[in-house]
């Protein structure tokens, strides 16, 4: 395996790992309209997230530097031409940690509800968008013979990035929600699980028509196995759930998230973006890729950075293990 090939594996599994981890506090985020009665019940959902929230985004800036530096045409593509759904995606991450941050810094009902319903709309768009961005991007998009974007931003909206965008959206929010039920005590945690069940139906419905679409579309034998096990992972996580197995729910939520973008990444590979326009145009490993040089050097930093941001974000989920309710609120209104 050269090395460009294995750059394109570690870059679908910072991907994955960014899905897996934001998806779920992306879901929490937009439970505090979905779930929440009250204000108390949204702080304990914006707390259950509160320590980890911007650990999970440590995986989206690594997949992007990663990117950038071992397929530089790949990232050049992308992002001039998802410019403005991209801006869109950062502009909310930058508002929705102000809100995390700034929501506390004043006790006024007004200045937290303003920055609550901030986080619910900035979880929310971001988890639409990147499944519109990854539609295209495994659909396909206009490149010309210079492997540059030629398109529209209109032509991003097609029907099959808009299911995938609704795809993310709704998985997501049941990764959320099975979360919330695993994180909370009480009547929220009842809820959650009674929520989770109706949001995992609606995933099921719309994850297994994107997912059979790319199948039909560039799949082969070993994407086929990777639908087979999101699906079934998703059935297992809607079993374990109305069991009161919230653990297991959680962690087969993630398997399918996993499944799914493996299967995403099966489909697109040699490419990194294809071309609708020519074939031949398409960016692929090969020549979207940097040097054997700078890829070796990359590799060498990867081996020896990679366990230690995964010990230190296991520690921080450990050390914030338990579950929380709004018994355990501070008596203060801020």
């Amino acid at each position: 395996m050269e090395l460009h090939d294995v750059w394109f594996v570690l870059i679908a599994v910072l991907w994955t790992g960014y899905f897996f981890l934001e998806g779920f506090d992306f879901g929490v985020g937009v439970l505090t309209k979905l779930l929440a009665r009250n204000r108390a019940e949204k702080r304990v959902l914006i707390n259950t997230i509160g320590p980890v929230w911007d650990g999970n985004e440590a995986w989206l800036l690594t997949a992007g530097g990663a990117t950038f530096a071992a397929f530089p045409e790949w990232y050049a593509t992308l992002f001039s031409g998802f410019y403005l759904p991209l801006l869109v995606i950062l502009v909310c991450l930058i508002v929705r940690g102000v809100a995390f941050e700034y929501r506390v810094k004043r006790p006024e009902e007004r200045w937290q509800r303003n920055w609550e319903t901030a986080i619910f709309w900035t979880s929310l768009i971001p988890a639409f968008l990147w499944g519109v961005a990854f539609g295209n991007i495994v659909h396909g998009v206009e490149i010309d013979r210079d492997l540059e974007y030629v398109g529209s931003v209109w032509d991003l909206l097609n029907p099959y990035a808009l299911l995938g965008g609704l795809v993310t959206l709704t998985l997501f929010t049941f990764h959320g929600t099975v979360f919330t039920a695993l994180k909370t005590v009480g009547e929220i945690r009842e809820r959650a699980r009674t929520l989770a069940l109706r949001v995992g139906l609606v995933t099921a419905v719309l994850a297994l028509a994107f997912l059979i679409w790319t199948q039909a579309d560039s799949g082969d034998a070993k994407s086929l196995v990777a639908l087979v096990v999101a699906v079934a992972a998703l059935a297992a996580a809607l079993t374990a759930n109305q069991a009161g197995r919230e653990g297991w729910s959680f962690a087969l939520s993630g398997v399918t998230i996993v499944a799914a973008v493996a299967m995403l990444f099966l489909t697109l590979f040699p490419n990194v973006m294809p071309s609708t326009l020519n074939a031949d145009w398409s960016l692929t490993v090969t020549n979207a890729s940097s040097s054997a040089y700078t890829l070796k050097i990359m590799t060498w930093l990867a081996v020896i950075a990679t366990p230690v941001v995964l010990l230190y974000q296991g520690w921080t989920y450990w050390v914030f293990r338990k579950r929380i309710g709004t018994q355990h609120l501070a008596d203060a209104a801020h």
